[in-house]
């Protein structure tokens, strides 16, 4: 048996390494696209920052890793599938024949059609290599444009930064990571960065970009103009199928896959950022680009490449946790609320402490706070395992501090009732 993968992140990765603990023997071919050992996109802010080195970033620090796994390294881009002949075309001419196939590919950053964007200075910070590029240009005092504020525009933020840059970040939407705040949260978390020296301005697009003698001038929908040294963009990702065309599996915003993480293609499967796998609070199915998502997708991903579709997935939750110049703002399942459900609500806007409950009857949907971790671990079971609060629920409709409590209530209960 010869199980091929397309993308050596996390979710190839980790995939290899759970066919090989199922398959002791089967062949394995990991595809990395990029010239470099298979890494972490989340680990580049630490090397931006300068704690670990671009070696940090390798998702297997031991170099023979692989090898003693017996999982062949292969670097090679896959230029098309022929899904009825089970084999890969790779650019440079070379095929590549597989049993069993795994999409992995994950997903690539995107620059908007803004003049200028494609300019020596401009980078994306989606690779090991725009991360080299960065480092190179973000010197103490320089001046940096990061274009966006979604989640990983913030991610970046914290490293740049941390790196003494004069720092100043364009976001077209209302409110800074508006993919996991409401109004209130976003706008805390803007002034948050300005009052650490950030310039945000939310509400404002770029219009283009210019050389100005050595460096760069940036243009906004304001009518702004600000000189940069380095224009750094995360306006969005868009997943890597085109390689699929002509294959038959079918494509939507990502790779549609089962509840087996198998594509529309018998023997072919997908996982990661590229999958469009099922959401655990809704049931529906889209891509859901976080790290832990990516993992579980691969695990199942390989338990059915050698068993069969024999371990179906209730779906993932959809949860962010995110570092912002050190206050951490967090969201889980439905933090937008659901139709006909109710809401809790606290709000400390001077200590930047926030916390939003989201419920559906008795029962926690989602939740999303600011400046206050001690409540992730509860948010996050709660709405896994869909308890019913009960009295609980009016308890924390009046205080929602009240969290840990009505968890441990949660626990208690269910423990008493899988006793009798």
């Amino acid at each position: 048996m010869h199980y091929v993968i397309i993308g050596a992140g996390p979710a190839g990765v980790n995939a290899a390494e759970h066919l090989r603990k199922n398959d002791p023997q089967g062949e394995i071919t990991l595809l990395a696209a990029e010239d470099a050992p298979p890494y972490s996109r989340m680990a580049l802010p630490y090397f931006l920052v300068g704690d670990i080195p671009a070696e940090g970033t390798f998702l297997r620090k031991d170099a023979d890793h692989y090898a003693r796994l017996g999982v062949k390294v292969r670097h090679a881009r896959v230029s098309s599938v022929d899904s009825s002949a089970k084999s890969l075309s790779l650019l440079g001419g070379d095929s590549l024949s597989y049993d069993k196939l795994l999409v992995a590919s994950g997903a690539t950053a995107v620059k908007p059609p803004v003049p200028g964007i494609d300019l020596d200075g401009v980078y994306n910070c989606w690779s090991l290599a725009d991360a080299h590029k960065i480092v190179e240009r973000a010197a103490p005092g320089s001046n940096v444009i990061l274009m966006g504020a979604g989640f990983i525009g913030c991610i970046i933020l914290e490293a740049l930064a941390a790196r003494k840059v004069n720092l100043t970040v364009i976001e077209m939407e209302e409110r800074m990571v508006s993919r996991m705040t409401n109004e209130t949260m976003g706008t805390m978390i803007k002034s948050w960065c300005e009052n650490k020296g950030i310039t945000v301005l939310t509400s404002t697009k770029v219009d283009a970009i210019a050389e100005q003698g050595d460096a760069l001038s940036v243009s906004t929908s304001t009518g702004q103009t600000l000189p940069a040294d380095l224009v750094i963009c995360a306006t969005g990702v868009r997943s890597n199928t085109a390689f699929l065309d002509g294959s038959g599996v079918k494509v939507d915003m990502g790779i549609v896959v089962d509840d087996y993480m198998q594509t529309s293609v018998s023997d072919i499967y997908a996982a990661g950022d590229v999958a469009q796998g099922k959401d655990l609070s809704t049931g529906e199915y889209y891509v859901q680009a976080i790290q832990p998502t990516a993992v579980e997708h691969a695990k199942l991903a390989a338990w059915s490449m050698v068993y069969g579709n024999t371990s179906e997935t209730p779906g993932k939750l959809n949860m962010n946790v995110l570092d912002t110049v050190g206050l951490i703002s967090t969201s889980f399942g439905l933090w937008m609320g659901a139709e006909g459900g109710e809401e809790a609500e606290l709000v400390d806007k001077e200590r930047y402490q926030y916390l939003n409950l989201q419920f559906k009857d008795d029962v926690l949907v989602g939740a999303s706070s600011l400046g206050m971790t001690q409540h992730v671990g509860c948010m996050r079971g709660l709405i896994q395992t869909g308890a019913h609060l009960g009295e609980w629920k009016d308890k924390l409709m009046e205080e929602p501090n009240r969290l840990p409590e009505a968890y441990l209530a949660s626990a208690q209960a269910q423990n008493h009732s899988l006793a009798r």
